[in-house]
C-alpha cells in the first residue's frame, strides 16, 4: 500500500540531490528511514511514492534525528555507495545541540560499545566486550542554554555519536535515552546529518552536500547569532 503523500508536506522539498543513479534527502526529525516496528511511513516508502520507483537503502540515521539520507535508484549504484559508507569512505559531518559544555572545546571521543537490543540502545563497556567506536568533535559556538558540536564519526557503531556524548556528560538535547532531562515536544533529539561528500558512482565526481537545519528555535538561535558562518539556510517549511 502507498502511504499517502499529504500528511508529511512536500516531499519535494527534502530533496538535496537526485540524479539517474540515486537521490538525497534531508529527513526530517522523527521519521523512520526505514519500516519499524510503529508501522509509521518511513522515508523509503515516501521517497518511492514521490519518485514513482523503488528505491534501496544504502545507509541508516535514527529516528529522531534530521539530516542526509542516501537512497539508491539502480542496483549498481545502490551497491557501490553502500560500499563507500561500509569501507569508510563517505565523509560525515553532523552538528548536535547540547545542555552541558564538554570538558574540552575539542577533541577525540575512543569508547568501546555493545549494542544491547533489550534496552534499544548502545552502552559503554569494557574492551573487551564491545567494539571500538571513534569520533572527533569541536564546540563551535553557544547560545543561552545549549552548545553546539561539530561531530565527524570515524566509525559507524550503532547510535555511537548518542552514548559517547552522553558518556562525557554532555547527552543531546531531547534525548532522554541518554540521558538528557526531558524529551522535546515532538520526540526528536538535536542531532543533525549536516554535511556528506561521497563520490558519484559513475563519474566518480567527489559530491559535498549540505542539508538545512530543521526550523526550531534552538537551531534558528543558532545560525541566528553567526556560529554556522557557512550555514545555507535554516530550512522553512
Amino acid at each position: 500500500m502507498n502511504p499517502d503523500l499529504s500528511t508529511v508536506g512536500n516531499i519535494g522539498d527534502w530533496v538535496v540531490f537526485k540524479c539517474n543513479q540515486f537521490i538525497v534527502f534531508n529527513k526530517p526529525p522523527g521519521i523512520p528511514v526505514q519500516t519499524d516496528k510503529t508501522g509509521d511511513p518511513a522515508l523509503i516508502q515516501l521517497g518511492s511514492a514521490w519518485c514513482k520507483r523503488t528505491l534501496f537503502p544504502v545507509h541508516r540515521i535514527d529516528r529522531p534525528a534530521s539530516g542526509l539520507v542516501v537512497f539508491g535508484r539502480k542496483d549498481s549504484a545502490t551497491a557501490h555507495l553502500s560500499g563507500q559508507f561500509k569501507n569508510r569512505k563517505a565523509g560525515k559531518t553532523y552538528l548536535a545541540a547540547v545542555g552541558e559544555m564538554p570538558p574540552e572545546k575539542s577533541g577525540t571521543l575512543r569508547h568501546f560499545l555493545r549494542k544491547s537490543s533489550k534496552a534499544n540502545k548502545a552502552l559503554i563497556v569494557d574492551e573487551e566486550k564491545g567494539k571500538e567506536a571513534v569520533l572527533e568533535y569541536q564546540v563551535l559556538g553557544s547560545i543561552e542554554n545549549y552548545h553546539l558540536l561539530e561531530i565527524i564519526p570515524r566509525t559507524g557503531r550503532y547510535h555511537q555519536i548518542r552514548a559517547q556524548l552522553a558518556a562525557i556528560g554532555c547527552p543531546i538535547k531531547g534525548d532522554v535515552k541518554y540521558g538528557f532531562r526531558r524529551s522535546n515536544k515532538d520526540r526528536s533529539i538535536h542531532l543533525h546529518a549536516w554535511k556528506l561528500t561521497i563520490r558519484h558512482p559513475v563519474s566518480g565526481e567527489l559530491l559535498t552536500l549540505e542539508a538545512p537545519l530543521p526550523d526550531d528555535p534552538v537551531w534558528r538561535a543558532f545560525a541566528e547569532n553567526g556560529t554556522l558562518p557557512s550555514l545555507t539556510q535554516v530550512n522553512e517549511q
